[in-house]
Protein backbone atom coordinates (compact mmCIF):
# COMPACT_ATOMS: atom_id res chain seq x y z
CA UNK A 1 0.00 0.00 0.00
CA UNK A 2 1.67 3.43 -1.08
CA UNK A 3 -0.94 6.87 0.05
CA UNK A 4 -0.61 8.94 -3.04
CA UNK A 5 -2.68 12.41 -1.71
CA UNK A 6 -3.98 13.31 1.73
CA UNK A 7 -6.30 16.13 3.06
CA UNK A 8 -8.24 16.99 5.88
CA UNK A 9 -12.15 16.88 5.85
CA UNK A 10 -14.62 18.68 8.52
CA UNK A 11 -14.17 17.24 12.39
CA UNK A 12 -10.56 16.90 11.47
CA UNK A 13 -10.84 13.75 9.63
CA UNK A 14 -7.98 12.71 7.46
CA UNK A 15 -8.57 11.51 3.59
CA UNK A 16 -5.63 9.64 2.38
CA UNK A 17 -5.83 8.13 -1.37
CA UNK A 18 -3.71 4.77 -1.71
CA UNK A 19 -3.11 2.66 -4.15
CA UNK A 20 -2.79 -1.31 -3.37
CA UNK A 21 -0.40 -2.51 -6.46
CA UNK A 22 -2.47 -1.40 -9.66
CA UNK A 23 -5.67 -0.71 -7.40
CA UNK A 24 -6.99 2.61 -6.08
CA UNK A 25 -8.56 3.29 -2.59
CA UNK A 26 -9.27 5.65 -0.32
CA UNK A 27 -9.53 5.61 3.12
CA UNK A 28 -11.13 7.99 5.99
CA UNK A 29 -9.83 8.15 9.61
CA UNK A 30 -11.37 10.27 12.47
CA UNK A 31 -9.52 12.21 14.17
CA UNK A 32 -9.28 10.51 17.54
CA UNK A 33 -7.23 7.47 15.51
CA UNK A 34 -4.01 6.87 16.54
CA UNK A 35 -1.43 4.44 17.37
CA UNK A 36 -2.15 4.42 21.04
CA UNK A 37 -5.79 4.39 20.34
CA UNK A 38 -6.70 2.21 16.99
CA UNK A 39 -10.39 2.18 15.65
CA UNK A 40 -12.56 0.16 14.08
CA UNK A 41 -12.51 -0.02 10.22
CA UNK A 42 -15.66 -0.48 7.69
CA UNK A 43 -15.56 -0.97 4.15
CA UNK A 44 -17.33 1.01 2.48
CA UNK A 45 -18.85 -1.14 -1.32
CA UNK A 46 -20.24 0.29 -4.07
CA UNK A 47 -21.58 -0.56 -7.48
CA UNK A 48 -19.04 -0.58 -10.26
CA UNK A 49 -19.62 3.25 -11.70
CA UNK A 50 -15.56 4.34 -10.59
CA UNK A 51 -14.68 5.85 -7.49
CA UNK A 52 -14.54 9.20 -9.01
CA UNK A 53 -18.51 9.08 -9.85
CA UNK A 54 -19.31 7.50 -6.19
CA UNK A 55 -17.13 9.85 -4.51
CA UNK A 56 -19.51 12.41 -3.07
CA UNK A 57 -21.90 9.47 -1.76
CA UNK A 58 -18.62 7.37 -0.54
CA UNK A 59 -17.45 10.79 1.27
CA UNK A 60 -20.68 11.02 3.07
CA UNK A 61 -21.08 8.07 4.65
CA UNK A 62 -17.60 8.09 5.33
CA UNK A 63 -17.95 11.44 7.41
CA UNK A 64 -20.78 9.40 9.38
CA UNK A 65 -18.56 6.32 10.01
CA UNK A 66 -15.84 9.00 11.05
CA UNK A 67 -17.97 10.82 13.62
CA UNK A 68 -19.37 7.47 15.09
CA UNK A 69 -15.61 6.75 15.79
CA UNK A 70 -14.68 4.50 13.13
CA UNK A 71 -12.28 5.27 10.32
CA UNK A 72 -13.90 3.91 6.50
CA UNK A 73 -11.78 2.48 3.07
CA UNK A 74 -12.72 1.49 -0.17
CA UNK A 75 -11.04 0.27 -3.22
CA UNK A 76 -11.89 0.81 -6.50
CA UNK A 77 -13.39 -2.44 -8.13
CA UNK A 78 -12.12 -4.73 -11.56
CA UNK A 79 -13.21 -2.98 -14.53
CA UNK A 80 -14.20 0.18 -12.95
CA UNK A 81 -12.70 4.20 -13.19
CA UNK A 82 -9.63 4.22 -14.34
CA UNK A 83 -8.43 0.20 -14.16
CA UNK A 84 -8.42 -1.56 -17.16
CA UNK A 85 -11.79 -2.43 -18.64
CA UNK A 86 -12.84 -5.89 -18.64
CA UNK A 87 -14.61 -7.15 -22.49
CA UNK A 88 -16.56 -10.07 -20.69
CA UNK A 89 -18.32 -7.64 -18.34
CA UNK A 90 -18.80 -5.50 -20.64
CA UNK A 91 -20.48 -7.68 -22.71
CA UNK A 92 -22.78 -8.88 -20.07
CA UNK A 93 -23.72 -5.36 -19.21
CA UNK A 94 -24.67 -4.54 -22.56
CA UNK A 95 -26.79 -7.80 -23.08
CA UNK A 96 -28.65 -6.54 -19.41
CA UNK A 97 -29.81 -3.26 -21.27
CA UNK A 98 -30.71 -4.94 -24.34
CA UNK A 99 -32.77 -7.26 -22.31
CA UNK A 100 -34.35 -4.28 -20.07
CA UNK A 101 -34.83 -2.18 -23.15
CA UNK A 102 -36.55 -5.24 -24.80
CA UNK A 103 -38.89 -5.57 -21.42
CA UNK A 104 -37.62 -9.14 -21.54
CA UNK A 105 -37.01 -11.30 -18.51
CA UNK A 106 -32.98 -11.20 -17.73
CA UNK A 107 -32.34 -15.07 -17.55
CA UNK A 108 -29.74 -16.53 -14.85
CA UNK A 109 -27.11 -16.53 -17.86
CA UNK A 110 -26.77 -13.01 -18.46
CA UNK A 111 -26.86 -12.42 -14.39
CA UNK A 112 -24.01 -15.22 -13.84
CA UNK A 113 -21.77 -13.35 -16.57
CA UNK A 114 -22.60 -10.18 -14.85
CA UNK A 115 -21.65 -10.85 -11.11
CA UNK A 116 -19.86 -13.94 -10.87
CA UNK A 117 -16.83 -12.77 -12.54
CA UNK A 118 -16.77 -9.41 -10.49
CA UNK A 119 -17.47 -11.28 -7.34
CA UNK A 120 -14.31 -13.93 -8.21
CA UNK A 121 -11.38 -11.30 -8.97
CA UNK A 122 -12.83 -8.57 -6.36
CA UNK A 123 -13.55 -10.26 -3.42
CA UNK A 124 -9.43 -11.51 -3.03
CA UNK A 125 -8.97 -7.74 -3.86
CA UNK A 126 -11.23 -6.94 -0.54
CA UNK A 127 -8.71 -9.60 1.20
CA UNK A 128 -5.58 -8.08 0.36
CA UNK A 129 -6.68 -4.81 0.94
CA UNK A 130 -8.08 -5.32 4.66
CA UNK A 131 -4.60 -7.12 5.20
CA UNK A 132 -2.75 -3.47 4.67
CA UNK A 133 -5.22 -1.61 6.25
CA UNK A 134 -5.39 -3.37 9.16
CA UNK A 135 -1.15 -3.04 9.48
CA UNK A 136 -2.06 0.30 9.89
CA UNK A 137 -1.40 1.09 13.82
CA UNK A 138 -4.55 3.37 14.05
CA UNK A 139 -6.76 0.95 12.84
CA UNK A 140 -7.65 -2.11 14.54
CA UNK A 141 -10.77 -5.22 14.40
CA UNK A 142 -13.66 -5.77 14.25
CA UNK A 143 -14.42 -5.00 10.65
CA UNK A 144 -17.56 -4.14 9.56
CA UNK A 145 -19.11 -4.19 5.48
CA UNK A 146 -21.34 -1.72 4.55
CA UNK A 147 -23.25 -1.42 0.71
CA UNK A 148 -22.08 -1.91 -2.70
CA UNK A 149 -22.96 -4.86 -4.83
CA UNK A 150 -25.17 -7.35 -2.76
CA UNK A 151 -23.13 -10.58 -3.83
CA UNK A 152 -19.84 -9.66 -3.04
CA UNK A 153 -20.84 -8.47 0.56
CA UNK A 154 -22.22 -12.20 0.66
CA UNK A 155 -19.05 -13.82 -0.60
CA UNK A 156 -17.04 -11.19 1.68
CA UNK A 157 -19.45 -12.09 4.88
CA UNK A 158 -18.63 -15.76 3.94
CA UNK A 159 -14.72 -16.11 3.31
CA UNK A 160 -13.61 -13.46 5.39
CA UNK A 161 -13.97 -14.53 8.96
CA UNK A 162 -12.32 -10.68 10.44
CA UNK A 163 -15.67 -9.47 8.82
CA UNK A 164 -18.31 -9.22 12.07
CA UNK A 165 -21.11 -7.55 10.74
CA UNK A 166 -22.52 -6.17 7.37
CA UNK A 167 -25.52 -3.55 6.33
CA UNK A 168 -26.45 -4.57 2.16
CA UNK A 169 -28.02 -2.68 0.46
CA UNK A 170 -30.82 -5.11 -1.63
CA UNK A 171 -30.68 -6.01 -5.56
CA UNK A 172 -32.08 -8.63 -7.43
CA UNK A 173 -29.55 -9.25 -10.11
CA UNK A 174 -28.11 -12.15 -7.38
CA UNK A 175 -26.81 -15.64 -9.06
CA UNK A 176 -28.49 -18.69 -8.11
CA UNK A 177 -24.68 -19.72 -6.71
CA UNK A 178 -25.27 -16.86 -4.05
CA UNK A 179 -27.99 -18.08 -2.71
CA UNK A 180 -26.27 -21.09 -2.02
CA UNK A 181 -23.74 -18.85 -0.39
CA UNK A 182 -26.14 -16.68 1.69
CA UNK A 183 -27.23 -19.22 3.56
CA UNK A 184 -23.64 -20.17 4.87
CA UNK A 185 -23.72 -16.46 6.56
CA UNK A 186 -23.74 -16.18 10.01
CA UNK A 187 -22.68 -12.65 11.01
CA UNK A 188 -25.64 -10.49 11.96
CA UNK A 189 -27.06 -8.34 8.81
CA UNK A 190 -28.72 -4.80 8.61
CA UNK A 191 -30.42 -5.02 5.12
CA UNK A 192 -31.93 -1.73 3.21
CA UNK A 193 -34.70 -2.39 0.37
CA UNK A 194 -35.68 0.31 -1.45
CA UNK A 195 -39.80 -0.99 -1.81
CA UNK A 196 -40.27 0.61 -5.30
CA UNK A 197 -36.67 0.69 -6.61
CA UNK A 198 -37.08 0.60 -10.64
CA UNK A 199 -34.23 -1.76 -10.94
CA UNK A 200 -34.95 -4.41 -8.35
CA UNK A 201 -37.01 -7.40 -8.21
CA UNK A 202 -38.86 -6.67 -4.79
CA UNK A 203 -39.12 -10.72 -4.27
CA UNK A 204 -36.18 -11.66 -5.86
CA UNK A 205 -34.82 -9.55 -2.44
CA UNK A 206 -37.16 -10.76 0.12
CA UNK A 207 -35.98 -14.28 -0.98
CA UNK A 208 -32.17 -13.28 -1.07
CA UNK A 209 -33.32 -12.25 2.86
CA UNK A 210 -34.56 -15.44 3.68
CA UNK A 211 -31.92 -17.91 2.83
CA UNK A 212 -29.31 -15.96 5.11
CA UNK A 213 -28.23 -18.09 7.56
CA UNK A 214 -27.77 -15.38 9.94
CA UNK A 215 -29.23 -15.50 13.34
CA UNK A 216 -29.25 -11.54 13.61
CA UNK A 217 -30.89 -10.72 10.70
CA UNK A 218 -33.18 -7.52 10.07
CA UNK A 219 -35.06 -6.14 6.87
CA UNK A 220 -35.58 -2.50 6.45
CA UNK A 221 -37.65 -1.76 3.98
CA UNK A 222 -38.42 2.24 2.89
CA UNK A 223 -41.17 3.73 0.36
CA UNK A 224 -39.29 5.03 -2.74
CA UNK A 225 -37.15 4.50 -5.53
CA UNK A 226 -33.01 3.39 -5.40
CA UNK A 227 -31.71 6.26 -4.88
CA UNK A 228 -34.33 7.54 -2.26
CA UNK A 229 -32.74 5.74 0.65
CA UNK A 230 -34.27 8.19 3.82
CA UNK A 231 -31.61 9.54 6.54
CA UNK A 232 -33.29 7.51 9.05
CA UNK A 233 -32.15 4.14 7.07
CA UNK A 234 -28.95 5.55 7.49
CA UNK A 235 -29.13 6.50 10.90
CA UNK A 236 -30.12 3.11 12.12
CA UNK A 237 -27.26 1.30 9.88
CA UNK A 238 -24.75 3.19 11.99
CA UNK A 239 -26.24 2.54 15.22
CA UNK A 240 -26.58 -1.25 13.79
CA UNK A 241 -22.27 -0.74 13.42
CA UNK A 242 -21.95 0.68 16.88
CA UNK A 243 -23.69 -2.01 18.47
CA UNK A 244 -21.34 -4.62 16.80
CA UNK A 245 -18.16 -2.87 16.34
CA UNK A 246 -17.63 -1.50 19.21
Amino acid sequence: MHFTSEQHLADGVRERAFTLGDIPGLLWTPASASASAPVPLILLGHPPLGLGKMYPRLVARALQAASDGFAAATIELPGSGDRPRLPALDRARAELRGAMRAGEPVGDEIVDALVLPLVDQAVPEWQSALDALLALPELRGPVGFSGGVISIGVRLAVVEPRISAAVLFAGSLVPRAVFDEARRVSIPLHVLLQWDDEGNERQASLDLFDAFGSREKSLHANMGGHTGVPQSAGDEAARFFTRHLN
